[in-house]
């Protein structure tokens, strides 16, 4: 067991690590540590680098642990270790209130689906929805807007980030999550997890004996809970 964890977050990053109106660093990713240094009993600290800083100071020994959002890609677990997925970011579609349907292969096609061009997204549904008309837009914004204004049937895009523009003024209360959540590691990646040096395998274990008493304890639903409010899932 280690005697002691010192985590590095970004804040920027909201709502996982940010600075509230009184510059306190707060966030999803920030209660977490601090949940999981109470299940280990040890003292933790929490610093905040840059995001493009993250790896050099890990590996320069400027802290023991990432909990940042950093992808799992090859390239990365070539560099560090990471711990059990703690956050899965599906994908997912939504549409007007008054037109939702279960959103499945066969209910949309014909319809017409709007995408940030260029994006995972819209090469999922290229793949997996081939029936669906796609309307590719050069920006997120500019693709929900699109549905906003009634000029596509569904947008399809990061649920997470959805969640928050469901709630937004921008979204002006116009639609609702349609149909599942759709997980795919190859398009959406594995989630979020905690990133150690490759030879820490002490610290990854006790990192993942903690989340998953976090979860067996209710503790990460309670978590999610208070910062989405709008399930995601």
């Amino acid at each position: 067991m280690p005697d002691k964890i010192r985590f590095m977050a970004a804040d920027d990053f909201p709502p996982f690590a940010f600075r509230d109106a009184s510059g306190r660093l707060v966030g999803y990713n920030v209660d977490l540590a601090r949940g999981i240094c109470e299940v280990l009993d040890i003292p933790c600290s929490l610093s905040v680098k840059p995001f493009a800083q993250m790896l050099p100071a890990l590996e320069g020994n400027e802290g023991d642990a990432v909990i940042a959002g950093l992808a799992i890609t090859p390239d990365t677990l070539e560099k560090v270790a990471f711990s059990q997925v703690y956050m899965r970011l599906p994908a997912r579609f939504v549409m007007q209130k008054d037109a939702a349907l279960e959103a499945l292969p066969e209910t949309l096609e014909g319809k017409s689906v709007s995408v940030a061009a260029g994006s995972r997204y819209e090469a999922y549904l290229e793949r997996f929805f081939p029936l669906t008309q796609l309307k590719a837009y050069p920006t997120t914004e500019r693709a929900r807007q699109a549905l906003v204004r009634g000029d596509v049937d569904a947008h399809f895009g990061d649920s997470m980030r959805l969640s928050f523009w469901l709630e937004s003024e921008a979204s002006v209360d116009c639609c609702v999550f349609a149909g599942p959540a759709w997980l795919d590691p190859d398009y959406f990646g594995e989630g979020l997890s905690i990133a150690v040096r490759p030879d820490d395998e002490v610290l990854v274990s006790a990192i993942n004996i903690a989340l998953t008493r976090l979860q067996e304890e209710g503790r990460l639903d309670d978590l999610y809970l208070r910062y989405f409010p709008i399930s995601f899932f």
